[in-house]
C-alpha cells in the first residue's frame, strides 16, 4: 500500500490536485511522530501553489449578540444564558476600527453581524458604513451578515463588497448536532448566490465541536467541492452559557494535523488562522501552523473573544520572512 504522504507529494505538490475525503482521513489519522513530515509537505504545497505572502485581516462586529439562531458554540445566540448582550456599533466607531485595522498592514476589513440574515435596518447601516470607510480608508471590505436573499446579495455586490463570509461550520452530516434553527443547505445556497454575483467566497468552520475524524475529512472535501477563495479555520473556544461550554480544547498536535490536511485538500485556497488558535496552539503552535499550510490570519481580537496583539503576529511574519500581501484593487 502506497504511503499517504508519498501519494500526496505526487498528487498535490506535483500535480496540484487536492486530496479526497478518504485520503484526508489518512492524513488526519497519521501518528504524532509523522506530524513534522505532514507539516513540511503542507508548507511545500502552500509555497508552490500560493507563494510566501500572507493576507492579514481585521474584523469588527457591527451588531453583537441577540442572534435568534441556536448555533451551539456561539455566545451571541439569544437562546443561551451567555454573558454577551445585544449591541450596535455606530458608523464613526466602524470607520475608526477600519483605520486601526489598516494601520496594522491588513488589507481586508470584515463587517460582521450576529443575525440569521440582515433586515432593512442592518442593510442600511452596512451601506452607510461601507461608504464612510471607503471615503476614509484604503482597504478592501468584506461582510458576514448571515443568510441572504438574492436582492441582498446583489446590493452588497453593487456597494463594492469584495468578499462575503458565511461558514458552513462543520460537515454536513454533523451540522444538525450543532445548529437546529436552520440547515446546512440554506448556508450552501447563500454561498452559491454570492459566487454568482461575483464576490469572493469565504467559507470555513469550527474544529472541535464533537465531530469525528471522518467528519473532519468529510468537511474538508465539502469545502473543496464549494471551492471558496478563502477558508477560515477556527478552533473551539468553549464559551460559558453555551451547549458546548464543557467541550475540551482541541489538542495542539490534532489542530496542526487538521491545518496541514486542509492545505493538502485545498492546495490553492487562502487558509486563514481565525478564532481559538491562541488557546489551542499558543505561540509555538502558531508558528508551526504558518510553516504547515496557513497563509492568512486575523489579527487583533475576534467577535467575542480576545486574540493576540497584532504586533506579535506581524513580528512573527517578519521573523519567518513572509511578506504581508499587498492591497489589490482587482477581484
Amino acid at each position: 500500500m502506497t504511503d499517504i504522504l508519498t501519494t500526496a507529494r505526487q498528487q498535490v505538490l506535483e500535480e496540484g490536485r487536492g486530496l479526497d475525503a478518504a485520503q484526508a482521513l489518512e492524513c488526519l489519522s497519521l501518528p504524532d511522530e509523522r506530524l513534522e513530515e505532514l507539516l513540511g509537505l503542507a508548507h511545500e504545497v502552500r509555497m508552490r501553489h500560493c507563494g510566501p505572502e500572507v493576507e492579514v485581516e481585521g474584523i469588527v462586529s457591527v451588531k453583537t449578540g441577540g442572534c435568534p439562531e441556536d448555533c451551539h458554540f456561539c455566545s451571541q445566540s439569544g437562546q443561551f444564558a451567555s454573558p454577551v448582550r445585544a449591541a450596535w456599533l455606530d458608523i464613526p466607531s466602524l470607520v475608526e476600527a477600519a483605520r486601526e485595522t489598516a494601520k496594522t498592514g491588513a488589507t481586508e476589513f470584515c463587517i460582521v453581524a450576529a443575525v440569521r440574515g440582515p433586515d432593512k435596518r442592518l442593510m442600511s447601516q452596512v451601506k452607510a458604513g461601507i461608504e464612510a470607510i471607503n471615503a476614509a480608508v484604503d482597504i478592501q471590505i468584506a461582510c458576514s451578515l448571515g443568510m441572504l436573499t438574492q436582492e441582498q446579495v446583489d446590493d452588497l455586490s453593487s456597494w463594492g463588497v469584495h468578499r462575503y463570509n458565511h461558514n458552513l461550520e462543520t460537515a454536513r452530516s454533523h451540522f444538525p448536532k450543532v445548529v437546529t434553527t436552520h440547515t446546512w443547505e440554506e448556508r450552501w445556497d447563500t454561498l452559491q448566490m454570492v459566487r454568482g454575483a461575483g464576490m469572493e467566497v469565504c467559507c470555513g468552520g469550527l474544529i472541535g465541536m464533537g465531530e469525528t475524524l471522518e467528519q473532519r475529512a468529510e468537511f474538508a472535501a465539502q469545502l473543496a467541492e464549494l471551492d471558496p477563495h478563502e477558508v477560515p479555520l477556527n478552533f473551539l473556544n468553549p464559551r460559558p452559557g453555551t451547549p458546548f461550554e464543557s467541550f475540551p480544547l482541541v489538542e495542539g498536535t490534532e489542530a496542526l494535523k487538521t491545518i496541514a490536511t486542509f492545505r493538502l485538500v485545498l492546495p490553492r485556497t487562502i487558509l486563514r488562522y481565525a478564532g481559538g488558535r491562541e488557546l489551542t496552539l499558543g505561540d509555538l503552535g502558531t508558528k508551526d501552523g504558518l510553516l504547515g499550510g496557513i497563509n492568512a490570519m486575523i489579527v487583533g481580537n475576534y467577535l467575542t473573544t480576545l486574540g493576540r496583539e497584532a504586533t506579535r503576529d506581524l513580528d512573527l511574519l517578519t521573523e519567518l520572512q513572509m511578506p504581508i500581501k499587498a492591497l489589490s484593487k482587482t477581484l
